[in-house]
């Protein structure tokens, strides 16, 4: 496979393998590289990656692991370009509104979850996999920090599967925003709305669906009745690998007052929190966070399966 059979955009540049994979109709999983640069320390990161892509398939679908190197918007990646993206400190974490200054000026870029939603639906991919998903942060109605991916999946047709909102946010104030813009938020297979760490956030689902088939047909069929924008499946941590949220919210406090102390703000926040808490759970939080990503890359994977069968 040397060349790409498909015509695509002039800034993308798409890995053989999900070329060949979209010309055909054949299910792709997006997957997000600001985990691999800013959310996990080295070698780790990269042995996730890794493995998360042949998790994917293993499930017979094609991951497209996206990221910007050199300016250009990379859908799918090799090996070397893993592994730099998880070694080189200079590549920056970039969110939608930051891609044009990246492209333009030929830097390197970890996509978030918003970015790689953008760059996903630009190459045709419906279904990305993440860890957990931005939203509105603690304190967000005096501060207005609300994550750039929630308006993101109001008015990009993707449907990102991820492990619910971040525990370190405001849950609650998180799926109001998702209502008012009328993102469906639905969770697999539970009545309440998991908390990334934890199976539990204390909130009922606004939406649930039983298997990856009916997550499928739902995303057919809002984008068959040109609803646009997306959808958050949110699929709770595996039970054996959960930090029930009693034991995990002293250590997101204690966080959260650290990085206070530090008067650290915007996009500096999310992977100070989160590295912080490695470091206070002594790994565990890491060793979730791991196993949740590989959980939702294969209800990804079968999402996509679903979906692309139903033409």
């Amino acid at each position: 496979m040397t060349s790409s059979p498909i015509r695509t955009h002039p800034m993308l540049d798409l890995h053989p393998e999900v070329a060949y994979a979209l010309a055909a109709g054949n299910a792709v999983v997006a997957l997000e590289s600001t985990i691999i640069s800013h959310g996990m320390p080295y070698p780790r990161n990269v042995d996730m990656a890794r493995g998360v892509e042949d998790l994917i398939r293993a499930e017979g679908v094609v991951p497209a692991t996206i990221a910007v190197l050199g300016g250009r918007l990379k859908v799918g990646l090799t090996p070397d370009e893993l592994e730099l993206l998880a070694t080189d400190k200079n590549v920056q974490k970039i969110s939608t509104r930051d891609l044009p200054v990246t492209v333009a000026l030929g830097g390197h870029g970890a996509t978030t979850v918003a970015s790689t939603m953008r760059i996903a639906a630009l190459a045709g991919i419906r279904v990305f996999a993440t860890g957990g998903t931005g939203g509105v942060h603690r304190g967000g109605t005096q501060t207005l920090d609300v994550s750039a991916d929630l308006m993101e999946l109001a008015r990009t047709d993707v449907c990102v599967v991820s492990a619910g909102v971040k525990s370190i946010l405001d849950i609650g104030l998180t799926l109001e925003y998702l209502e008012t813009q009328g993102v469906p938020a639905i969770t697999l297979g539970s009545e309440e709305f998991p908390a990334f760490y934890s199976r539990s956030s204390g909130f009922r689902s606004p939406l649930t669906v039983h298997t990856e088939q009916e997550a499928a047909r739902v995303l057919h069929a809002k984008w068959s009745l040109g609803i646009s924008g997306g959808v958050l499946l949110a699929n709770p941590v595996p039970a054996d690998a959960e930090i029930p949220a009693a034991d995990i919210t002293p250590h997101i406090e204690q966080a959260l007052a650290d990085m206070d102390a530090l008067g650290l703000t915007g996009k500096d926040t999310t992977p100070y929190l989160l590295g912080r808490i490695v470091e206070i759970t002594g790994g565990r939080s890491l060793d979730t966070n791991i196993a949740l990503v590989r959980h939702n890359a294969g209800v990804a994977a079968r999402v996509a399966q679903a979906y692309a069968a139903l033409g």
